[in-house]
């Protein structure tokens, strides 16, 4: 797990279809909470790129089966409640993300709606990372 810091360059943290399914959505959050805050246009189009890349490599793994060394890190002793009303399944919101990233790339829009979809893809992402971060099993009921 690489472990990210306050001085850390988003832009230049490696990643690859090696990197584990949980590090990739901690990338995805970290791209996002920088790009809602981000007024320079070379950098949102540079962090726009690495999050599409995330996005990219998490796609086709979606369905794949968790690894057995990432099941402790879902495991809790009480699964939290669902929260969500907007509930598409992982691979309609990865979709969702990567359409609204190609989008933003083009930097076709005007401002306005730049903005406003900037911020609708960080929701969406921060929704997408959190849910393939949560906690699916409880403590004694694990079934691999």
């Amino acid at each position: 797990m690489t472990i990210l810091n306050s001085d850390c360059d988003l832009l230049s943290i490696p990643f690859s279809a090696a990197t584990d399914f949980l590090d990739l959505a901690d990338f995805c959050d970290r791209f996002a909470e920088t790009l809602i805050e981000c007024d320079d246009d070379v950098y949102k189009l540079a962090l726009l790129g690495r999050l599409g890349a995330c996005l990219a490599l998490l796609a086709p793994t979606l369905n794949d089966p968790i690894p057995p060394h990432l099941i402790a890190r879902l495991t809790v002793d009480e699964l939290p409640e669902p929260q969500s009303f907007f509930e598409p399944d992982h691979d309609a919101l990865c979709d969702y993300c990567q359409t609204l990233t190609q989008v933003l790339c083009q930097q076709t829009l005007p401002p306005e709606t730049e903005k406003s979809l900037r911020g609708l893809l960080c929701e969406r992402v921060w929704m997408f990372a959190a849910d393939m971060k949560a906690p699916r099993w409880e403590t004694g009921k694990v079934a691999h």
